[in-house]
Order: structure tokens, then C-alpha cells, then sequence
């Protein structure tokens, strides 16, 4: 059997208080199980209990832009079940395909209670998380406080692909369990690329949030746009990246890596620390229109004049709605690029922004192609079609420079 921490807990209350979260445990050193057997009894039973008022809400599994299935649960709390000081939840579940039913994973979280007093208003919301490729599965889940009070509950679940999304390779084999990953921006694992006439591509990423008006990068965009970056790190046919990282908000660019083998992911994650977006600079409040020209700068320097000569420049993030779009006259002081132009344009909810935005109007200048990001197929479809666009047109300019000769 294997032990695997649990995805961190949040927590939410109608109240003051919150609850700190102790650091993640393993169950055992070395992976081994090291159960009570009071908890391991409650599994076994199969029958739900109260003692300790709960309410557990399984999610169904959903397919992430990381190609895998995300599953878990939420519960909620009366906070007049925590009253009192010093007390501590202990969360332990386990989860089995229901093919192999003792192939148990098991996760443990132990959360901390602040003092809370006599007749609070209000519930406490916790909710974990897991990882599980394609299969049917099995769920044992237990809370307990310091009192021993038991909160039970039990359920299946499955995780299936559409036969839509049929085509699609997942990055997790069928039946397996896996924890959340909880750092967004560690190192990428080596990747084997080709190594005759590997495509150099430029990537300019606008890393901002769906509603230009929030006043922070919110963890699911930034978990999107991360993703539709390692999908592209993770095509085996581009062999070298430049990277310009922005956010039209601050009008500046995060981060820059040029003619890199690799995307610095850890280097990324430490520049998107600096975003502000909650504040304002007062000099971008005298420009009339200040987004527009930082765009229109960035778009000129990127691809108006590049010495590392890409076969591709991909534009992607949210969609950029400006008062005034990049004039035409400094789109066409670029002239025409040698290279094939894309946007891969994340909108979770086309519907409701379906028109043209500012980034689009530009590409579309250089009748280039745009791919709108909703779901993990979009993406799968967009970065597979993309390269192989990409080889065509690399392909078809060596092959006119050799009839020239």
C-alpha cells in the first residue's frame, strides 16, 4: 500500500476565526501505513457517522489543462462544533481503483483550531483534493478532533473521458492516485527532443487574470497559463525558447529568457511575485492611453526585429480589451514576418466575451491564427496543430531557398 500527503486544506468561516494549517504528514516513514485502529475500523465499517457534525460533498472529477483528473471533496462545519480552544482536526482518507480494491492510497492533513467562543454564527468550509487517472474509484474518509468526535463519510467516483477527448494522451496512467502538486512552478523534467532542425519559437505571455478588474492573479488563471506554457516546453520539436513575460495592467514585462534550451519555470514563478495589480501608478493615470502604446511597443520589439531569427512567435493569455486598439500604421512598420504568427487566447467563458480583442487585431495583421483556450482539448488541439503549422512553414521556406539557388 502506498502513503501520499493531502493537497493543503482552505478553510472559510462566517466568523473571525480562522484555522491555521499545519504542515503536511506522510503516514509512516518510508510510505509504510501507520493507522490508528479506531480510524482504520471506521473505514472498514463503511457506515457514515456524525459525532462530529459534517457535511461531505464529493466532487466529480474534472480533466485540468494538465491533461489529469481532479477530484475531491468539501466539507462544511458548524463553528459551534469547534468551540473551545486548542482543538485539532485530523482528516484521514483512502482512496482504491474499485478494480483493486486493496490498493489503497492514503492521505492525512492535521488542522489547527483557533479559540473560538461560545455561540458562534456561521459554518467552516474545508476542501481537499486529489489527483487519479482514468478509472473507477473508491473513497474512505474520516474526521476527527481532539475530543475522538468522528465525522464519516463514503463514496465512489469516476473519471472518464469524453469521447471527444478520446484522442488525447493523458499525463497520468488509468488507476493511479496521485496528491496535489503544490508548487505551480518547479523544474520541468527532461524532455527528449529531436535533434535535427529542433523549431526555435518566441512566446510573449500576458499573465493576468480573466477580469481585467481583479486585483490579483487568481491561482486557477495562473494554473491555466502556467500549463499553456509547459505544453509548449513540452514539444519534443521546439529545441530552443524565448520568453517575454508581461502583464498589461502594470504595462511592463515580468520576465525575459532568451535562446534558452529550456523555460526557467522556479525563475518565472519568483518574477511573478513582483505583480501589484491592487495598486495604481499615477503616471499611467496621466497616459491617455498608455496600454495601447506599451502594447504597441512590445508587439514592434518582439516581432518587428528579432536577432534570434525564430520560426514561430506565439502570443497567449487572456484576452486584452483596450479603449484603442495597436494603430495600424505601427503594425505595418514591422512590414511582413518570415515567420508564422499565433494566440492562443485562454478564455474560460467564450460566450460572454466572444468579440475581438486587442492582441487578435494585431495577429490578424499578420495573418496569423488564433486559438481560443477553454477547455484541456482546446489546448491539446491548439499546440498540435500549431508545430505542425510551424514545420510546414519552415519546411516551405528551405524548400523555396534551395529553388532559388
Amino acid at each position: 500500500m502506498r502513503a501520499n500527503k493531502a493537497v493543503p486544506l482552505a478553510f472559510f468561516a462566517a466568523a473571525p476565526a480562522m484555522l491555521s494549517l499545519c504542515a503536511q504528514v506522510p503516514m509512516g516513514p518510508g510510505g509504510s501505513i501507520n493507522l490508528y485502529n479506531t480510524d482504520l475500523a471506521v473505514m472498514e465499517q463503511g457506515e457514515p457517522r456524525k459525532d462530529l457534525a459534517c457535511t461531505v460533498t464529493p466532487s466529480k472529477p474534472q480533466m485540468g489543462f494538465d491533461l489529469r483528473f481532479h477530484t475531491g471533496y468539501e466539507v462544511t462545519i458548524p463553528l459551534r462544533e469547534l468551540v473551545g480552544s486548542d482543538n485539532l482536526l485530523t482528516i484521514v482518507f483512502r482512496v482504491a481503483p474499485t478494480n483493486q480494491p486493496e490498493q489503497y492510497s492514503y492521505f492525512l492533513q492535521r488542522i489547527r483550531v483557533p479559540a473560538i467562543e461560545e455561540n458562534p454564527k456561521g459554518d467552516a468550509f474545508l476542501q481537499g483534493s486529489f489527483q487519479v487517472g482514468e478509472g473507477d474509484y473508491h473513497v474512505d474518509w474520516l474526521m476527527r478532533d481532539r475530543s475522538e468526535r468522528v465525522c464519516s463519510f463514503y463514496w465512489n467516483t469516476q473519471a472518464e473521458l469524453t469521447q471527444k477527448d478520446r484522442q488525447m494522451a493523458l499525463s497520468i496512467a488509468p488507476n493511479v492516485i496521485q496528491r496535489e502538486e503544490g508548487e505551480q512552478f518547479k523544474e520541468e523534467p527532461p524532455i527528449q527532443r529531436i535533434q535535427e532542425q529542433p523549431l526555435n519559437v518566441k512566446v510573449l505571455m500576458n499573465f493576468a487574470p480573466q477580469n481585467a478588474l481583479s486585483a490579483t492573479l487568481q491561482p486557477l488563471d495562473t494554473a491555466a497559463l502556467v500549463w499553456i506554457l509547459r505544453s509548449i516546453a513540452r514539444e519534443p520539436r521546439i529545441g530552443k525558447f524565448s520568453l517575454i513575460a508581461f502583464n498589461m495592467q502594470e504595462q511592463r514585462v515580468i520576465y525575459r529568457q532568451d535562446d534558452a534550451d529550456r523555460i526557467d519555470f522556479p525563475a518565472l514563478g519568483d518574477a511573478l511575485k513582483s505583480l501589484n495589480l491592487g495598486t495604481v501608478d499615477l503616471k499611467r493615470l496621466g497616459e491617455k492611453h498608455g496600454d495601447t502604446e506599451f502594447l504597441s511597443d512590445l508587439i514592434q520589439k518582439e516581432v518587428g526585429s528579432d536577432k534570434y531569427h525564430p520560426d514561430a512567435v506565439i502570443f497567449a493569455g487572456p484576452k486584452v480589451m483596450l479603449d484603442a486598439n495597436v494603430p495600424q500604421d505601427s503594425l505595418k512598420q514591422i512590414g511582413n514576418v518570415e515567420f508564422p504568427v499565433f494566440y492562443m487566447n485562454y478564455n474560460l467563458n467564450p460566450q460572454t466575451v466572444p468579440w475581438k480583442d486587442a492582441i487578435s487585431r494585431a495577429v490578424r495583421a499578420f495573418r496569423g491564427t488564433e486559438y481560443t483556450i477553454s477547455k484541456p482539448r482546446d489546448l491539446w488541439f491548439a499546440v498540435s496543430e500549431m508545430v505542425s503549422r510551424i514545420v510546414k512553414s519552415r519546411n516551405g521556406k528551405q524548400s523555396a531557398s534551395i529553388s532559388s539557388q
